[in-house]
C-alpha cells in the first residue's frame, strides 16, 4: 500500500533552518509529481511546494519562495524540503503528498502522510 512517512520536524528559533524528509513506499515514486502541504492550528491546509518527476521543475507558495527548497531523490524514493530563515508563521504540521496530476498548475493530491510538526518560536 502507499505509504508516506515524514520526519525532520522540531522546535527551531526564528531565522533557523530545518530539513524535512518524506520516505515513500508502495508506489513508483519517480512516476509522480510530489508536494508539501502544511496546516497550522485552527487553519485549513495550505499548499507549500511541488516538484516534477525528475526534480527539474519546482513551484512554491509566495509565502515561502526564496526560503524553502523542495528536492527529491528518486533512487531513495524520498522527498525533501529544506527550510531556511524560518518565521513563527511557518509553524504548522507539514505533510508530503502524492500528486495525481502531472502538472504544476493544480494543488491536487491523493495520498498524504501523517505529518511532522514544525514549531518556530523563541
Amino acid at each position: 500500500q502507499v505509504q508516506l512517512v515524514e520526519s525532520g520536524g522540531g522546535l527551531v528559533q526564528p531565522g533557523g533552518s530545518l530539513r524535512l524528509s518524506c520516505a515513500t513506499s508502495g508506489f513508483t515514486f519517480g512516476s509522480y509529481y510530489m508536494s508539501w502541504v502544511r496546516q497550522a492550528p485552527g487553519k485549513g491546509p495550505e499548499w507549500v511546494s511541488s516538484i516534477s518527476l525528475g526534480g527539474v521543475t519546482t513551484r512554491y507558495a509566495d509565502s515561502v519562495k526564496g526560503r524553502f527548497t523542495i528536492s527529491r531523490d528518486n533512487a531513495k524514493n524520498t522527498l525533501y524540503l529544506q527550510m531556511n530563515s524560518l518565521k513563527p508563521e511557518d509553524t504548522a504540521l507539514y505533510y508530503c503528498a502524492r500528486k495525481t496530476l502531472r502538472t504544476m498548475l493544480s494543488n491536487d493530491y491523493d495520498y498524504r502522510g501523517q505529518g511532522t510538526q514544525v514549531t518556530v518560536s523563541s
